[in-house]
């Protein structure tokens, strides 16, 4: 006598056998899916057909499966959990950075004292520009530079002697080559730090005027002028 399966078994196996095959990528993706997991693997085991069991190495390798999701949610929970211990040991060592200068590209609080620029103009260039822009990211003024990298200062004046206004300001270093544009990009200046934040596993440094760049991002530090 023929016996038909449970469709709920059916479904049911053939979900729990969908869900062991499947990679969860971020914890909490995880941890459903781990108690999803568990809840099908019961029902399956309850629903099957007693005259045709879930074959012994089937179930055996859901079980390790089962148990290799488990391990992974524990293993995220540690790595997270150490993430932020390292990350708050990494913002009280960068506290001692507060008051020094670092290097970056991101706009710097003019105040009315000329701004060391470090320029990286392409090797096959034949003119280079500095080209200043403000919190808005217009540009305020163009000026020609030797073509070396060798760090320049931006006083902070128009080309009609009037000082610019206080506030943030950011400088573009364009190569060019026989008239044409051949990189334009972002120049190196400093700005003073004032303030460390942790964000996340990431520490984040406040600049004066209010810009935010990663820690990991500095490649320099000085002492501001005196």
């Amino acid at each position: 006598m023929d016996i038909n399966t449970s469709p709920v078994a059916n479904a049911t196996a053939a979900g729990a056998a969908a869900l062991a095959n499947t990679a969860p990528q971020t914890e909490p993706v995880l941890s459903s899916d781990f108690e999803t997991f568990l809840k099908m693997l019961t029902a399956q085991a309850r629903y099957q057909d007693p005259l045709e069991p879930i074959d012994s190495s089937q179930y055996a390798a859901q079980l390790a499966q089962f148990s290799m999701v488990e391990q992974q949610v524990l293993s995220n929970d540690l790595l997270t959990s150490l993430a932020s211990q390292i990350g708050s040991g990494n913002m009280a060592e960068l506290a001692s950075w507060i008051g020094m200068e670092a290097r970056t590209t991101a706009p710097v609080q003019f105040d009315g004292s000329p701004i060391v620029i470090n320029p990286n103009p392409a090797a096959a260039s034949d003119e280079v520009y500095l080209v200043v822009r403000d919190r808005s990211g217009e540009e305020v003024q163009r000026l020609q530079l030797p073509v070396s990298a060798e760090p320049v200062e931006w006083a902070g004046v128009g080309n009609d002697g009037t000082p610019f206004a206080t506030g943030l300001y950011s400088f573009d270093i364009e190569s060019r080559a026989n008239g044409e544009i051949i990189l334009s990009e972002p120049t190196e200046t400093f700005g003073r730090i004032v303030e460390t934040r942790l964000q996340g596993s990431d520490t984040v440094l406040v600049l004066e005027g209010g810009s935010a760049i990663l820690a990991s991002s500095v490649d320099g530090l000085r002492e501001p002028p005196a």
